[in-house]
């Protein structure tokens, strides 16, 4: 059985896509039901983890003290709604970057993997695109897609989407895995 783990990424997921960049947590706008859902699927006892490209950090942007204050800020809504990010893996690597950490690269899906001793068979990593999708699969977990941030336009590219199921946004997702999931966690 595939570990009680969902993986997700953060901009165009849990929160507005900003061509941008998130830069502080005023800046941060959470997608409505987003953060009702992680603690939907919270408080069903599944871990949710996070894994974003935080290109911003790399290309002088934002720092890494002000990744950690969004990070807060999400943090502390999600606790108040009963819902928790843990563990929350970031690439700070730009766009040019060959680092396996960036997406489409597997290393923040593996790390998360080998941090909570699991295998990411069968694990879902929802994410807005073809990069959250080909890490997904790189790593050996089952992508998800949203219609949020950049789904549609991933959509639109028909970029090698077999097989990977498509959601208007985290909260269809988490409606449809909760009803297709039900039972409680496991000992």
């Amino acid at each position: 059985m595939p570990p009680r783990l969902v993986i997700l990424d953060r901009d165009g997921v849990l929160n507005a896509e900003s061509p941008d960049h998130i830069k502080s947590p005023a800046e941060w706008h959470p997608l409505p039901g987003s953060l009702e859902a992680v603690a939907r699927l919270t408080r069903a006892g599944w871990q949710v983890a996070l894994a974003t490209n935080q290109s911003g950090i790399g290309r002088g942007l934002f720092t890494e003290d002000d990744f950690a204050a969004i990070q807060r800020h999400i943090d502390e809504r999600l606790a108040t709604l009963g819902g928790r990010l843990d563990p929350v893996l970031y690439s700070p690597h730009g766009p040019d970057s060959d680092s396996p950490m960036r997406k489409p690269g597997p290393g923040m899906l593996e790390e998360i993997a080998r941090r909570l001793g699991v295998e990411l068979a069968g694990v879902p990593f929802v994410g807005d695109s073809w990069r959250d999708i080909a890490a997904a699969r790189a790593a050996g977990a089952q992508p998800v897609l949203v219609r949020t941030g950049y789904g549609e336009s991933t959509l639109a590219q028909g970029k090698d989407l077999d097989g990977v199921p498509v959601y208007a946004d985290l909260a269809a997702f988490v409606d449809a895995w909760l009803a297709i999931h039900p039972e409680g966690p496991h000992p």
